[in-house]
């Protein structure tokens, strides 16, 4: 910068950090209330603390109805489609969930108990814990075949584990504090989840600021939040990023979360103005209060071959095997219309592969043949033009023709600047990317060196490091035995699912979620710290959540977007999981066995 630019970068910073507008007056007296909330919440013990939760199971029941038709309305669903059962599952079943997940953990923590003691603690490589996190619940049986285990960071010991549990709930000495939520435009019930970190993990009361495109939601959050409200423990907002900013920098806030792009991020640390790149690349933030978020990246998922005992290739994967891999990565780049920051965005296969072309293909045929949804987030036709740009060979798929879905096979694995590789798309493009791996040896590939290969792309290539996904056969999987445990490891991603999507990782509310550990703010990637977390592990403590699923699921799972009947059985899977009287037992056995069956 040269003396003549001074005055004007000067004009520009003090301009930026001038007061934001005020807060209404009824919001700013909201704060005040969150502020006294805060503290009777801290002085609280466990008991009282647990109580609250079946209150909000009830309230979340109550206004699960009103809830989905509004997510419904926003979204362009018809309410008694199939696509509703999203917004079921990922609303207020999800919510439901985590209440009786964390009520589980602080009815053992008043009893003197560890969650820890009734979990499978097992080893993951180098010697670090894993917490097996789901199942958690009875109720859980609904997902019979998916797992998920919490892996700690390296030299955490299971003594520290169990030591950090709820640290800052148990304490009741700690200073009152107030988060600002910053909410997310997409998923309904991920405001809903923060809101119940923010109490149960941070000690602390929220003040949410919806998202514009989620704001219609707003008056079923209110119902569903209405014991904790009363309590002066929450408050559910709706507004433009003026009420955001004033949010943010109000006395009355102690801490930020938003979910939402690095960019949003950035301009509440670094500000809005020209200089804000400069800042940030010079460590000067403007906001002085700590921030956790959580802003995806690009997702995704590994296709390993097998092979591994020299077996020809083709001995191990059947047409079947293939179809049901593209169905489930077409669900993983549709779901939610696209709009996903969990959304697999990138297929990396083998170069080598004999059955690439065959696994493409029905990749191309399951997006084609996916159920038609609307566009509805802003901006999605210039993302996804942006994304296909440069690849006239991009195949279109139907859907929304004002932002079709499109498939861009043969991706340059050595291109940096790649769009696919380096910005979300946050819309219905899949990128396939075939790396080469070790010379095929008798025929067959090496998996283990592919394995190796396509994690060292992943790391070195991908934007982002919140989610990443390992297809593997069974029999390539046992012959690779610690081998996967070990790239699993080395991939850093906060969560990993080793077939199974990281979406229903998302909604098993014992699991952790969020980036892998290590960005701070000038360089935060998909974000710092955890949600979720229903067993209160000390999220220092924390380093990724690794899923598992069945090769082959069976029935068709709820999230599919080819399921046919997953509004009903979301909404009965809902009532089943907030009621828990014994006249409900009948309808739940119905529902769990009508589910089973498909």
């Amino acid at each position: 910068m040269t003396n003549s630019d001074a005055p004007a970068a000067v004009a520009r910073t003090l301009a930026h950090l001038a007061p934001p507008r005020p807060l209404p007056t009824a919001l700013d007296s909201d704060l005040a209330a969150l502020r006294r909330g805060a503290a009777a919440w801290v002085a609280g013990d466990l008991a009282e603390k647990r109580a609250l939760l079946p209150e909000l199971r009830r309230a979340t029941l109550a206004a699960a109805a009103e809830w989905v038709a509004a997510a419904c309305a926003v979204k362009r669903i018809d309410p008694e489609s199939p696509a509703a059962g999203e917004e079921w599952s990922s609303g207020p079943y999800a919510v439901i969930t985590a209440t009786s997940a964390l009520e589980k953990t602080l009815r053992t923590l008043e009893r003197g108990g560890t969650p820890l003691t009734d979990r499978r603690v097992g080893r993951a490589p180098q010697g670090r814990i894993a917490v097996r996190a789901f199942p958690y619940l009875p109720k859980d049986v609904v997902l019979t075949g998916y797992s998920a285990d919490v892996w700690l960071r390296h030299g955490v010991s299971i003594e520290d584990a169990r030591a950090g549990i709820a640290g800052a709930l148990r304490d009741r000495d700690r200073a009152p504090l107030v988060t600002a939520v910053l909410g997310a435009g997409n998923i309904t019930g991920i405001p809903a989840l923060d809101v119940l970190t923010a109490l149960y993990q941070e000690a602390s009361a929220a003040v949410v600021k919806l998202n514009p495109v989620n704001a219609r939601v707003g008056g079923a959050l209110r119902a569903a939040f209405a014991p904790a409200i009363e309590r002066d423990l929450v408050r559910i907002v709706e507004g433009d990023n003026e009420v955001g900013q004033a949010l943010i920098h109000h006395p009355d806030v102690d801490r930020i979360h938003i979910t939402g792009s690095r960019s949003s991020h950035d301009t509440i640390v670094f500000g809005a103005d020209p200089d804000r790149e400069e800042r940030r690349r010079e460590q000067r933030p403007v906001l002085d209060k700590p921030i956790s978020s959580e802003l995806g990246g690009v997702g995704p998922v590994i296709v390993v071959p097998g092979g591994a005992d020299g077996a020809r290739d083709r001995d191990r994967w059947t047409d079947n095997d293939l179809d049901t891999v593209a169905r489930g990565i077409a669900t993983e780049r549709l779901h939610n219309s696209g709009f996903n920051c969990i959304a697999t965005q990138l297929v990396v296969i083998p170069a080598e592969w004999e059955h690439a072309d065959a696994l493409v293909a029905k990749l191309r045929g399951h997006l084609a043949a996916a159920p038609p949804r609307t566009a509805y987030y802003p901006g999605a036709a210039e993302r996804r033009d942006a994304a296909v740009a440069g690849h006239p060979d991009a195949v279109s798929l139907g859907g929304d023709p004002l932002a079709a879905r499109a498939l861009v096979d043969h991706l340059d694995p050595v291109d940096e600047s790649e769009p696919l590789f380096t910005t979300e798309v946050f819309g219905p493009v899949l990128g396939v990317v075939r790396v080469p791996s070790s010379p095929a040896r008798d025929g067959a590939l090496d998996p283990a060196a592919f394995l190796d290969a396509a994690v060292a792309f992943c790391n070195a290539r991908l934007a982002g490091t919140l989610g990443a996904g390992i297809v593997i056969h069974p029999r390539t999987r046992r012959a690779l035995r610690g081998a996967l445990d070990a790239a699993i490891a080395t991939l850093e991603y906060g969560t990993v699912g080793v077939n199974c999507w990281v979406g229903p990782l998302f909604g098993m509310p014992g699991a952790t979620w969020g980036a892998f550990p290590g960005h701070e703010v000038h360089e935060v990637g998909s974000g710092i710290g955890v949600v979720h977390n229903a067993l209160l592990l000390d999220p220092a403590h924390v380093e990724r959540t690794v899923g598992h699923g069945p090769w082959h699921p069976t029935p068709t799972p709820l999230w599919s977007v080819d399921n046919r009947t997953s509004h009903v059985t979301a909404e009965r899977l809902t009532r089943f999981a907030g009621d828990g009287s014994a006249s409900a037992l009948p309808a739940a056995v119905a529902t769990i066995a009508s589910y089973v069956r498909g």
